[in-house]
């Protein structure tokens, strides 16, 4: 039960996640050859994804107490929704990254404050994926999934630092991104509203 919950979590962290190895690489590059830089966008995307954790729960509990549990499955429009959209902005081609990320992290310093508030407005669709996942899933589970995501966070700054220095690599994610985050947000929608038996299904 726990090892699927932490697979599913590194799996859920990896499809939403994928797009901050490029700002965070951008904030690298931006800091380049100054001291600290490592130490400040570690601590700027923890504060940022900290946040995004707790709007998370704070979502959770609320709708947890308040919603009947035969519209909890529902939830899973959510993620559905959000994947469609995703594909239907790569296959029209509006999603254009390159531009996005440069914009993100325009005139800003790499300061940890600022490293926290783009990690968190960048992540405000992961609040949207999450909160059906958590209601599906027990209070042990919840906290697995915290906690997987808190250690993959290291993870992804160690391979944003890699990734700045590697232009070939970046290019790769970008390209794959596309397709990675609308597949895995339609499967879980999919997978939350059948295994919910919304719909009658």
């Amino acid at each position: 039960m726990i090892l699927s919950s932490i697979l599913q979590a590194i799996g859920l962290f990896i499809a939403t996640n994928i797009d901050d190895i490029i700002v965070v690489s951008l904030f690298f590059a931006r800091g380049s050859g100054q001291r600290g830089t490592t130490a400040r966008i570690a601590a700027g995307q923890y504060l940022g994804f900290a946040g995004i954790l707790g709007a998370a729960v704070l979502v959770t509990v609320g709708a947890g107490a308040f919603l009947p549990s035969a519209a909890i499955p529902y939830f899973g429009l959510i993620p559905l929704t959000l994947g469609l959209w995703a594909a239907w902005q790569a296959w029209r081609g509006d999603d254009d990254d390159d531009d996005d990320d440069d914009a993100k992290i325009a005139d800003k310093k790499v300061g940890v404050w600022t490293v926290a508030g783009v990690t968190f407005a960048n992540g405000g669709d992961n609040i949207g994926v999450y909160v059906p996942v958590f209601l599906n899933v027990e209070p042990a589970a919840v906290m697995a999934y915290c906690i997987v995501f808190l250690v993959l966070v290291a993870l992804l700054v160690m391979l944003a630092k890699f990734v700045a220095t590697r232009a070939p690599i970046a290019e790769v994610l970008e390209r794959w991104e596309h397709i990675l985050f609308p597949i895995v947000l339609i499967g879980l929608g999919i997978i939350i509203l059948v295994g919910g038996g919304a719909f009658g299904l």
